[in-house]
């Protein structure tokens, strides 16, 4: 055997090893769910054992800020600028999906698209039935949306009882429910619309788009700039700012999609997300918790996500296969249908920041994102016995080459 007094290569090999599971861990589809669930423990437990300086930091006024006409907290900064960085591999995702993936033709689409309007318009409607009369019917748009990290991460841990079609099927749905969560924030979220700006803005992102797709121009710094200079343009308009990663998503040819992709997920999922997580689940837990999810807001936001995701996707999806419209994914049947439609009802990430949207009220905000985070521990808990209760449907060994490797890893 050979050995070696190499104290530089003892040192890589080490540092080799030390880092091999964390490798695996990020390359394991289930990662991104796992450490949004251990940021938002860690946020929760910090500011309810250790007091408010927790919730105070990521909150704290930086007035210098404020005088730029800049996000004045580290709050702010994570949800208007960094998710925004979320958005751009969100919208990369749906750009791809409509151009060569799963959306890509009416056939292919029309199911998924189906059943995310009916997981969208159920789940609305269920909170406006709670809250219509009570003053928070503004609220409407928190349960409508699907988190595609945590629905994919927990359905891999089903194994064979979801079916791979399935899981490409629920990504399909998932991203055109973040397109309809995008869509909902833009139109009904934004603040008091400054026309000047957003005509500037146009301007700005009519020249993006012109050198990428006119002059051929490669995205390079002058194109980091210009949409840099979008961002900010965009969130003087009044429109809420992280949209912009969206439009510069639909702005990137297709060809240069994978690369900026690759350039980014591993940040986005594994700094941004949990950054995310940590700093807007920084919530007092209230001594009478059982009255909190009494609460009108939490049964609308709970029973949307809980009862209504599921609810809305199957009907829709019933009555488009039922008109020959549609047909189901392939190797898949009703049961495992229903069980995807619970896994739908996980909307953490988009969920929360349309609450920080929804409600400028501090305590409604808690009470938000605590019915959010019951939501989660429920629609984990229901999919998990639905799916261990379901026999696993027989797959064929000489499965198509469609298996889990084809599902790809998102934020």
């Amino acid at each position: 055997m050979f050995f070696t007094n190499d104290k530089n290569y003892c040192m890589r090999r080490f540092i080799s090893r030390a880092i091999r599971p964390l490798k695996i861990f990020i390359a394991d589809s289930r990662a991104v769910g796992i450490l949004l669930i251990c940021c938002t423990i860690i946020s929760l437990l910090i500011t309810n054992l250790m007091g408010g300086w927790y919730e105070n930091f990521w909150n704290y006024n930086f007035h210098f800020f404020s005088s730029l006409h800049l996000p004045h907290s580290v709050l702010k900064w994570i949800n208007d600028f960094l998710m925004a960085f979320f958005f751009l591999l969100a919208g990369m995702e749906i750009k791809k999906e409509l151009v060569t993936g799963e959306l890509s033709s009416f056939k292919k689409a029309v199911l998924p698209f189906g059943a995310a309007l009916g997981g969208m318009l159920v789940p609305a409607i269920i909170f406006l039935t709670f809250n219509v009369q009570s003053g928070f019917a503004h609220g409407w748009g928190i349960p409508t949306a699907t988190d595609i990290a945590f629905s994919l991460g927990v359905a891999s841990l089903f194994s064979k009882r979801v079916p791979p079609s399935l899981k490409i099927f629920l990504m399909a749905l998932a991203i055109i429910d973040d397109l309809g969560a995008i869509v909902v924030i833009a139109l009904f979220y934004g603040g008091q619309i400054k026309w000047l700006y957003l005509l500037i803005a146009a301007l700005i992102y009519g020249i993006i788009w012109s050198s990428l797709h006119l002059k051929k121009m490669s995205p390079g710094i002058l194109h980091i700039c210009l949409s840099l200079l979008l961002w900010f343009v965009i969130l003087n308009s009044g429109i809420e700012a992280s949209i912009t990663g969206v439009l510069i998503a639909f702005a990137m040819p297709v060809n240069s999609l994978s690369k900026i992709e690759n350039a980014i997920h591993k940040e986005v999922n594994f700094i941004i997300l949990p950054l995310f997580a940590l700093a807007n689940t920084a919530i007092l837990i209230p001594a009478d918790i059982a009255g909190s999810l009494q609460s009108s807001i939490s049964i609308g936001v709970i029973a949307g996500l809980v009862l209504g995701k599921p609810i809305g996707i199957f009907l829709v999806s019933k009555i488009l296969v039922g008109l020959k419209i549609a047909h189901l994914p392939n190797l898949t049947n009703w049961k495992q249908f229903l069980g995807m439609g619970a896994l739908a009802g996980i909307g953490f990430t988009m969920s929360i920041f349309t609450t920080t949207l929804a409600f400028q009220d501090e305590i409604n905000r808690n009470t938000a994102k605590i019915a959010i985070i019951a939501s989660l521990v429920l629609s984990v808990t229901i999919s998990w016995i639905y799916f261990m209760a379901i026999e696993p449907k027989t797959l064929v060994r000489k499965q198509i080459k469609f298996n889990t490797a084809l599902v790809p890893e998102l934020g």
